[in-house]
C-alpha cells in the first residue's frame, strides 16, 4: 500500500497517507468511512449502512448510492488497489486497520489500568493524558444519524471516564490542583454526574480545604433536588460522612511502591472493562481453581451464549490475580489468530527468527521455556479440545483460561464455568453506571422490566443503556416503550438492534442446517417455553431426533432447559430468532409450523407428530 494509512474519529473523520490529508468527499462518504473503523475489522452489510446513514429516509436506489460511495473511498485511500483497504466479505464490507486513533486510545487506557494495579499513579497519569491528547472535539464531527449519535454518546463517556480516572491518579501522586482542573472540565460538561463530585470533594479536602469540600456536597445535593428531586448517591453521602469526622484514612497515603507486575512479563490482555459488574461468585471460583501444580497445569473453562461476556470476565479475572502470576499475561484470540502457537511464543520473547519451522516443534519450545514460569494464558474463543490442547503451556507455574461458546468435553482436568446473564441486582448497577443513577432510581418498576427483558446479558443493557444515554429526554417508562425490534420486514434496523444481534449472528453461521431451522421455528409458539412433544411436533421429528436436536442447542446456550422435557428461550433470542424465521424460512413455513404446533395442542385429541 506503499505510505502508510491512519485514520482519526476522536474528533472530526479523518485519514492521512503518510503525512497527507486525504479529502473524504462528502458527508455520506465519510459516515461510510466511520461505521467501518467503527466495525474494528467486523464487516458491515449494505442494510446496515444505509439505516446507519439515513435512517427511515433512504433513496430508493440506496444500495446502488453505498457501492458508489463506497468505491470512491476505495479509490481515494488506496488508489493502486481500491479494493486493498477496504474489502469485500459476506455481501458486506469490512476496513481493518491498526491505525486508527480509538485503538491507540484504547491501548493508552490499558497502559493506565495495569500501572494503577501496579501501584504506580504516575505511570498511569501519563497513559491517560497520552490517551486524552488523541481527542480533537467532539468525536464523529460532521456525521449525522442515529448511528453516529449512538456512537458519539459511548465515545464520550469514555473520555470522561478517563478524565475522572486521570484526576484520581493525579491524586495518587499527590497533584491536587492539577486534579480538582481535570474534574472541573467534567462537572463543566456534566454537572449532574456524581463521581467528579465525590472526587473533587476528596482532591479539596487533602488540600487542606475541609470547607470547600463540603461546599462541593451542597452544591450537588441543590441541584440535584431542583433538577430531578433526588438526594445525593450513597457514595457522595458517604464521602461528606467521612470528611466531617476527619476520616484519617482519606488522607493521601504514601505512594506505594510499584510492583512486579509492573517490571516482569509480558501483560497482553486487552483493556478492562470501564463498565465492569458482578460476576463476584464467578471470580471467586475462577481463582480458587488457578492454583499452580507442581507437575499439571490448572485449566479453567468459561462456557456460555456469543456475547454473554466470557472474555470480559476472563480479562476482569486476569487483572486480578495479575499479581499471583508476575512472569506475564498472555492472551491470544483463537477466533481470529492466524497462528496462535506462534503468537504465544513471540509473546514470551521468541524473536521470528528463532521459531521453528515445524509446529510439534513449536510445541516443545513452548512447553520448555513456560515450564516453572508464573504466567497466566488465556485463550480466548476455542472451537475445540485439540486447539486448547496444543497450547497448553508446560507445568510448575503457569495457569490457562478458557473461552469457549460450548464446552470442550475431551479436555482432561478442566474445571468448567457455565456463564449465564447477570442477575436482577447487577444488571441494573450495570444501567445505572450506563444511562447514570439519576435517571434510573425514580423508576424502580420500569427498571425491573426493561432488565426482566434483557434477560441480564450484557451486551443486550450496553446496547439499550447506550441508547437510553444518547435520549436524554426519555424516561425509562419511555425507553421501554420505545426500544423494541421492528417488525419483520421493516426497511429499518436501529444501531441497538444491531449491536444486540451482532453476536448471535455469528452463531447462527456455525449451525447446522437442522439446528438453525429448530431454532428459527420454535420461537415461533405464543409462549418463550415448548416442550419436546410440541417441538417434535413443529419439527415433523421422532421424539429422540427432536431430543438431540434440542439438547444440542442447549449445548451452545440457544435454549434453556427447564423441568419435564420442557424448553424456553431467553427473551432477546426468541425476538432474533422470530425474526430470523420470517427472513430465512418466510411467511408460509413459519405459518405451516404453526398449523402444526396448534394441531399439536388440540384439545379434542388429534394431535400428530412423527414421535406419537
Amino acid at each position: 500500500m506503499g505510505e502508510r494509512l491512519r485514520f482519526e474519529v476522536l474528533g472530526p473523520v479523518r485519514a492521512w497517507r503518510g503525512d497527507d490529508e486525504i479529502e473524504l468527499g462528502s458527508p455520506q462518504q465519510r459516515a461510510i468511512l466511520a461505521i467501518l473503523l467503527l466495525q474494528a475489522g467486523l464487516p458491515a452489510s449494505p442494510d446496515q449502512l444505509i439505516a446507519a446513514i439515513w435512517g427511515g429516509a433512504a433513496p430508493r436506489a440506496a444500495v446502488g448510492v453505498v457501492r458508489s460511495y463506497v468505491s470512491r473511498l476505495r479509490r481515494v485511500l488506496d488508489p493502486g488497489r481500491p479494493a486493498a483497504v477496504i474489502e469485500s466479505v459476506g455481501g458486506g464490507y469490512a476496513l481493518r486497520t491498526e491505525h486508527l486513533d480509538l485503538t491507540e486510545f484504547q491501548r493508552h487506557l490499558g497502559v493506565a489500568r495495569e500501572s494503577r494495579r501496579a501501584g504506580d499513579a504516575p505511570a498511569a497519569a501519563a497513559a491517560l493524558r497520552a490517551a486524552l491528547s488523541l481527542w480533537h472535539g467532539a468525536p464523529l464531527a460532521g456525521v449525522n444519524g442515529d448511528y453516529a449519535e449512538f456512537e458519539r454518546v459511548r465515545l464520550e463517556q469514555l473520555r470522561l471516564t478517563a478524565l475522572e480516572d486521570l484526576a484520581a491518579a493525579d491524586m495518587e501522586s499527590a497533584r491536587h490542583v492539577e486534579a480538582a482542573a481535570e474534574l472541573a472540565e467534567v462537572i463543566a460538561e456534566q454537572p449532574l454526574r456524581e463521581r467528579p463530585r465525590e472526587l473533587l470533594m476528596l482532591a479539596l479536602y487533602r488540600s487542606g480545604r475541609q470547607a470547600d469540600a463540603l461546599a462541593v456536597f451542597e452544591d450537588v445535593r441543590r441541584l440535584l433536588a431542583d433538577e430531578l428531586g433526588l438526594d445525593p448517591g450513597p457514595d457522595l453521602r458517604e464521602m461528606q460522612r467521612r470528611i466531617l469526622a476527619s476520616d484519617p484514612a482519606l488522607l493521601a497515603p504514601d505512594p506505594p511502591a510499584p510492583t512486579a507486575v509492573a517490571a516482569h512479563g509480558p501483560t497482553q490482555l486487552p483493556p478492562d472493562l470501564p463498565d465492569f459488574v458482578g460476576r463476584v461468585e464467578e471470580r471467586s471460583r475462577m481463582a480458587d481453581g488457578l492454583t499452580p501444580s507442581r507437575a499439571s497445569v490448572p485449566v479453567v473453562g468459561v462456557e456460555g451464549l456469543a456475547g454473554v461476556g466470557k472474555t470480559a470476565l476472563a480479562v476482569h479475572l486476569g487483572y486480578e490475580v495479575a499479581a499471583d502470576f508476575p512472569d506475564g499475561q498472555l492472551f491470544v484470540d483463537l477466533g481470529t489468530a492466524g497462528e496462535p502457537l506462534a503468537e504465544l511464543l513471540r509473546g514470551i520473547g521468541v524473536l521470528p527468527a528463532g521459531l521453528p519451522e515445524s509446529f510439534s516443534e513449536r510445541m516443545a519450545l513452548w512447553r520448555t521455556l513456560t515450564t516453572g514460569r508464573r504466567l497466566l494464558v488465556v485463550l480466548d474463543d476455542a472451537r475445540d479440545a485439540e486447539q486448547v490442547r496444543q497450547l497448553l503451556p508446560g507445568p510448575g507455574g503457569p495457569a490457562v483460561v478458557v473461552t469457549a461458546r460450548q464446552r470442550l468435553y475431551d479436555l482432561a482436568s478442566i474445571r468448567w464455568l457455565r456463564l449465564t446473564g447477570l442477575d436482577e441486582d447487577d444488571s441494573i448497577a450495570l444501567l445505572e453506571r450506563l444511562v447514570g443513577a439519576d435517571r434510573v432510581r425514580p423508576e424502580p418498576a420500569d427498571v425491573r422490566e426493561l432488565v426482566r427483558r434483557c434477560a441480564g446479558l450484557p451486551q443486550v443493557l450496553m446496547a439499550l443503556g447506550a441508547r437510553i444515554a444518547s435520549r436524554p429526554g426519555w424516561s425509562i417508562a419511555e425507553a421501554r416503550r420505545r426500544l423494541s425490534r421492528p417488525a419483520p420486514g421493516s426497511p429499518l434496523l436501529p444501531p441497538e438492534c444491531a449491536a444486540i444481534e451482532r453476536p448471535y449472528v455469528s452463531v447462527m453461521e456455525r449451525l447446522s442446517p437442522a439446528q438453525a431451522r429448530a431454532f428459527r421455528l420454535l420461537s415461533m409458539a405464543e409462549e418463550p417455553e415448548i416442550s419436546l412433544g410440541a417441538a417434535a411436533a413443529v419439527l415433523e421429528l421422532p421424539l429422540s431426533q427432536a431430543a438431540v436436536l434440542l439438547e444440542s442447542l442447549v449445548d451452545l446456550h440457544l435454549l434453556v432447559p427447564g423441568d419435564l422435557d420442557r424448553y424456553h428461550y431467553p427473551e432477546p433470542l426468541r425476538t432474533f430468532a422470530r425474526s430470523r424465521a420470517f427472513t430465512d424460512d418466510g411467511p408460509e413455513a413459519t405459518q405451516e409450523a404453526l398449523n402444526r404446533l396448534a394441531r399439536f395442542h388440540a384439545p379434542d385429541g388429534r394431535r400428530t407428530h412423527a414421535g406419537a
